[in-house]
């Protein structure tokens, strides 16, 4: 974390200006190296021009174009060997009563066979059969909590199988948007962010929704919120 944000922080508490629990948090955060969002900084950043007569710094950020995906390889079953089915042709007729009986013994072993080898092949090809893998899921969001009050730090993260930036934004009750940054993926396509429940649109309790943008799909999270 920058020196400048952490002085303007202690700067500003000497002085008693801006949220006293805000910047405590964010001061913590400047300590342990933690994660600041774009919110916080942008908070400390206007009280030091307000108030420190900081200059305002024009910041570039570069965004790397997201990659498609690419599709998976598609795996094609081989198709099951159709095993031949061996069949007896009944002995020749024979007068002899004897005979007739050989060729009735003989007739009933052929058809329990080709009954036997039926159902060992029915049950040879369903064993062929290899079921079809489910689809993982390739952007997910969570949050640290599942309500949150006034002035609360809200932890988002999540994984998307994609690269570059996630686009994330909050909306209140009525479905107006209250807040929203762009975070860059990890290699891992690991991402984590922190918001302040609080700020403009936050005048309602209710249920609000943290909704996820990859430029592929989307997801969205709800969390409750007390004023």
């Amino acid at each position: 974390m920058t020196d400048s944000l952490l002085d303007d922080v202690n700067a500003l508490l000497d002085k008693d200006i801006g949220d006293d629990k805000i910047l405590k948090q964010i001061w913590r955060a400047c300590e342990n190296n933690e994660v600041i969002s774009n919110y916080e900084r942008n908070y400390v950043r206007k009280l030091a021009e307000k108030h420190l007569g900081r200059r305002p710094k024009v910041v570039q950020t570069k965004i790397l174009a997201d990659e498609k995906p690419t599709d998976p390889d598609v795996i094609i079953p081989e198709t099951p060997s159709v095993q031949k089915i061996q069949t007896f042709q009944p002995p020749a007729r024979i007068i002899s009563s004897n005979l007739k009986n050989s060729k009735l013994m003989l007739g009933i072993g052929g058809v329990a066979l080709v009954i036997i080898i039926a159902v060992a092949a029915s049950f040879n090809g369903l064993s062929d059969v290899t079921p079809t893998n489910s689809i993982p899921d390739t952007l997910s969001i969570q949050t640290d909590l599942s309500s949150y009050d006034k002035k609360d730090i809200i932890s988002i993260s999540g994984m998307s199988d994609t690269s570059g930036i996630v686009n994330l934004s909050i909306e209140n009750k009525n479905n107006e948007l209250v807040w929203a940054e762009q975070v860059s993926l990890k290699n891992d396509g690991r991402y984590s962010t922190l918001a302040i429940a609080g700020g403009p649109g936050w005048e309602s309790s209710g249920t609000y929704t943290i909704n996820i943008d990859n430029g592929v799909e989307t997801r969205s999270i709800s969390f409750s919120f007390t004023t």
